[in-house]
């Protein structure tokens, strides 16, 4: 298999990432064996071992960390040459890939990249949704759209938007079991739990002071869909914490109402997450910028 250097760095970076000769082969399309023939060759070419091969995954040896980092370094210089003959030509070429969490990049993100796709037609993007962190750096994802705290700090933030969160629960259930008065009276509430990655369940807290407090709730609905239990929460059947993002609609048309204003609960502000400014091309920044734009007041 005739192979140029760059196209050796790329599936070598590949390699890297995926952490197994069977990942790296599904990725390119090739069989198991064309990729162990494709790494043999490399070796043989440079005269060393650049990984350490178990029967499922593979380790970098140190010659094969130092190779990984320049070729990283290269492949993204050889991207940025690229991306500045493109930019001068006013057309923005290659992949962008995004990651969003499942119902805001559904509702939200999706609409937005279409809309920027059809503005740029010879871009492609690639759009994956989950709920559970990534990591951007060994996954090769371009940014990240999330709300809440930077969770790596190997990477880049934009604030995109301010986002409260609130205690919400609709007229009808209020109406049926009270209005809580202060943090202590949630113990005798009916609270419906959004389960988020790692978070402890049926623990929420709030700021209150300098201090965070932490309250043990319960209740007979839970999920791990925002939408579902923001619906369970119209429909009556309890308090929720959801942001200001989800539930302004709700609050002005009187749907839904707030609980306990007077608790803070931390905030849950959306960034844009992306790995180093200095190998982002010109793609990925005109998309970062195109988003800064709709989220803009």
């Amino acid at each position: 298999m005739k192979s140029d250097n760059s196209t050796e760095m790329q599936f070598f970076v590949l390699l890297a990432q995926t952490g197994s000769l069977s990942g790296a082969a599904r990725a390119l399309d090739i069989t198991p064996p064309a990729a162990t023939k494709r790494l043999a060759q490399l070796e043989n070419r440079l005269g060393v071992r650049l990984v350490n091969r178990t029967t499922r995954r593979i380790s970098l040896t140190q010659e094969g960390s130092t190779y990984l980092h320049h070729a990283r370094h290269i492949l993204a210089a050889i991207a940025q040459m690229e991306d500045a003959v493109t930019t001068a030509g006013q057309t923005l070429q290659g992949l962008i890939r995004v990651n969003s969490t499942l119902g805001f990049g559904r509702t939200t993100i999706a609409p937005l990249v279409s809309r920027f796709a059809k503005r740029h037609p010879g871009l492609e993007v690639q759009l994956d949704l989950t709920d559970k962190p990534v990591d951007l750096v060994a996954q090769g994802i371009d940014l990240a759209v999330r709300f809440g705290a930077l969770p790596d700090q190997r990477l880049n933030a934009r604030k995109l938007l301010s986002n409260r969160r609130f205690l919400c629960a609709s007229p009808r259930y209020l109406a049926e079991h009270g209005t809580p008065a202060q943090l202590a009276d949630l113990a005798s509430h009916q609270c419906i739990i959004h389960r988020q990655n790692e978070d402890a369940f049926g623990l929420w807290r709030f700021i209150e002071a300098q201090h965070s407090e932490v309250v043990k709730v319960q209740g007979a609905l839970s999920s791990n869909d925002g939408d579902v239990v923001l619906g369970w929460a119209l429909d009556g059947h309890g308090i929720l914490i959801r942001s200001q993002w989800d539930l302004d609609k709700y609050l002005k048309s009187g749907r839904l109402q707030q609980v306990l204003p007077q608790c803070r609960l931390p905030d849950a502000d959306l960034y844009l997450y992306y790995p180093s400014k200095s190998h982002q091309s010109a793609r990925v920044r005109a998309f970062i910028d195109f988003l800064a734009e709709q989220f803009a007041p």
